[in-house]
């Protein structure tokens, strides 16, 4: 299946837009899974591998953070509407609500003077200062400060390390055991860019927040593949349960297709955005700045995961996103195609 969709990514390389991609085409229980191109190009060329792991950036955003408090929220333990302050003392604004921070909708104001010369406590600090703008609930605006101040609650509400109760609540119940944070092997690991002043990265987080904040962090840091994005993606399409172990309710995962921006208007779920196939029904779809996304079809239960290190060795950011909303165009051209052959049997 998806065999123009797999030409472009297979162009892509050849293109140097990437160097490798590991990826997946999953229907219904059935994936496809390929692994192409190269780890890395320096210091030395070495070929990608299917076990190696990625740093999937703001994929964390929505394997991990939101899933947590999509926990919590089930749990009756945090109510998404009641002020943020409730819940994370340490934050000053009492306007901003965990919804507002899971649509990207605080219209939050999130510049931070000498940001990257801070220590972790000094832009901890600076976090709980932040105020949102006039246009709180009603523009959506894409940032990592909401993620990042939902991971400082989480703490305080289980009295635990952000990834420690990452761990614990999502990766180990979906026995995502190839997947780390902070990892300690770095050879097990896909290098991202050269940068100026790290050098090259590898092991480490390449978001330049999340490095900071390390086990503080909500936004990023999750390192993992294919193999354990797939057990994700699968807990999703079987309606938040993996195997006989219940990840979120059911009835969360299907409301998720819902616009839960405070206008209804804002295209974006709770922690997801909302992409619409070419039939007009929403998909869930979120991407990483290295180079990943993660689009997933709930009612069709298909998904598609693509893990790239696309900041190798060099960031090329604008030639990237035009690239991959071409890939993405070139999916669900496909994914109508082929679902309208099987209609036809």
């Amino acid at each position: 299946m998806y065999k123009k969709t797999k030409q472009k990514i297979e162009e892509l390389v050849d293109e140097k837009v990437f160097p490798g991609a590991s990826f997946s085409f999953i229907k219904r229980g059935e994936s496809e899974d390929y692994t192409i191109g190269n780890a890395q190009i320096i210091p030395k060329i070495e070929p990608l591998k299917p076990s190696l792991l990625f740093d999937v950036a703001s994929l964390t955003k929505v394997v991990c953070t939101t899933t947590v408090v999509l926990q919590l929220m089930e749990a009756g333990q945090i109510d998404i509407d009641a002020p943020f302050n409730t819940y994370y003392s340490a934050f000053e604004d009492g306007n901003i609500t965990i919804r507002h921070l899971l649509t990207h909708t605080s219209d939050i104001q999130s510049f931070i003077e000498n940001r990257d010369a801070l220590s972790k406590d000094e832009l901890i600090a600076a976090y709980n200062q932040i105020r949102p703008g006039v246009e709180i609930g009603n523009k959506v605006m894409y940032t990592d400060t909401g993620t990042i101040l939902l991971g400082f609650m989480l703490e305080e509400l289980l009295g635990k390390d952000v990834i420690e109760i990452f761990k614990e609540r999502v990766l180990q119940p979906m026995e995502m055991t190839e997947s780390s944070f902070l990892p300690k092997d770095f050879s097990k690991v896909v290098p991202t860019e050269n940068h100026p002043i790290r050098g090259l990265i590898q092991g480490q987080t390449h978001d330049p927040k999340a490095f900071v904040l390390a086990e503080h962090a909500g936004n990023a840091g999750l390192f993992t593949n294919l193999n354990d994005l797939k057990k994700f993606t699968s807990m999703y399409m079987n309606e938040g349960l993996h195997q006989t172990t219940r990840i979120v309710e059911k009835d969360t995962v299907r409301s998720l297709l819902k616009d839960q921006t405070p206008s209804g208007k804002g295209h974006r779920s709770l922690g997801w955005d909302l992409k619409d196939d070419l039939t007009g029904r929403p998909l869930l779809f979120h991407t990483g700045y290295t180079g990943t996304f993660l689009m997933i079809d709930l009612l069709e239960k298909e998904g598609f995961i693509f893990l790239s290190n696309r900041v190798h060795p060099a960031d090329n950011r604008k030639e990237y996103i035009q690239k991959r909303d071409e890939l993405i165009e070139i999916y669900l051209k496909e994914k109508r195609i082929l679902k309208d052959e099987s209609l036809s049997f």
